[in-house]
């Protein structure tokens, strides 16, 4: 059983209108035929009820990066999912095991990490936490690999494998710009022609989101104990500013209000 439950129908009314539409169109470019994406559409529902979810096989959660905020939810899912049910958390950083302890079925919890926007990257960070069961691992590496992507897996340490790699340069970046070593530009075209990144630093990082940033260096920071992860003050002050990138128009640069459909065309790895 498949399905996703929404906190508030207004604010995701046009991400599932989104959704419809990628669904059609993928399958109008994998089968020519826009009646498969019709027959999909036709078998995935959209709730703001939990309840609803109680026959699910599979559950993805997919809510802030907030350890409290997860952790509630986990309990309430773990309260409300049948027995074997599955409960995955799409977390960029972290702990599964802490996650997991929330619950009384630790061993049908595990890390489950789409890279945004999950229609076009091909990405799949696995996670298991401590007491993640073989048979769970297999089950959802199955399940990814059957959504067409990519797996990759990581044992349960702060920022698994992407983000372990990617948060430092994001920050480094940030310290670039901080200390007056250059312009936000220079820094974002010299990783783009110099390394061959589709996008640069800080792009990146407005396009996931300051505030996830933070939140991921400050998850590394505290879980690995290394000066390296701490958040640039600069990072900080924009976040506390309000500016968290392109989601409200202005980060370290500047938006126009776009659709979401534009904004999912930029790719990321978060």
């Amino acid at each position: 059983m498949c399905g996703t439950r929404e906190a508030s129908f207004p604010i995701a009314a046009p991400w599932i209108k989104l959704c419809n539409n990628m669904i059609i169109l993928e399958a109008e470019r994998n089968y020519s035929l826009q009646v498969v994406g019709n027959d999909s559409i036709s078998r995935l529902k959209y709730t703001s009820n939990l309840q609803e979810l109680r026959y699910a096989d599979v559950i993805i959660e997919a809510i802030v990066e907030s350890e409290d905020v997860k952790k509630k939810l986990f309990i309430e899912l773990d309260k409300i999912s049948k027995a074997s049910a599955i409960l995955a958390s799409n977390t960029s950083s972290i702990s599964i095991t802490r996650l997991a302890s929330a619950t009384s079925r630790p061993s049908q919890v595990i890390g489950m990490h789409f890279m945004n926007p999950p229609p076009i990257m091909k990405l799949v960070e696995i996670v298991r936490g401590a007491d993640t069961s073989d048979e769970i691992f297999v089950t959802i590496k199955s399940l990814a690999e059957r959504l067409g992507k990519t797996v990759i897996c990581s044992q349960d340490y702060p920022g698994f494998i992407v983000n372990r790699i990617l948060m430092p340069m994001i920050n480094e970046a940030f310290y670039t710009l901080y200390t007056g070593v250059t312009t936000k530009e220079d820094i974002d075209t010299g990783m783009k022609l110099g390394t061959n990144h589709p996008m640069g630093p800080l792009e990146l990082a407005d396009f996931i989101g300051l505030d996830v940033c933070l939140s991921i260096l400050r998850v590394l920071h505290e879980g690995l104990g290394d000066s390296k992860y701490s958040p640039c003050p600069l990072l900080v002050q924009y976040v506390d500013a309000g500016r968290l990138g392109r989601k409200r128009g202005i980060g370290v640069y500047t938006y126009q209000k776009e659709s979401a459909a534009a904004a999912v065309k930029s790719p990321s790895s978060l």
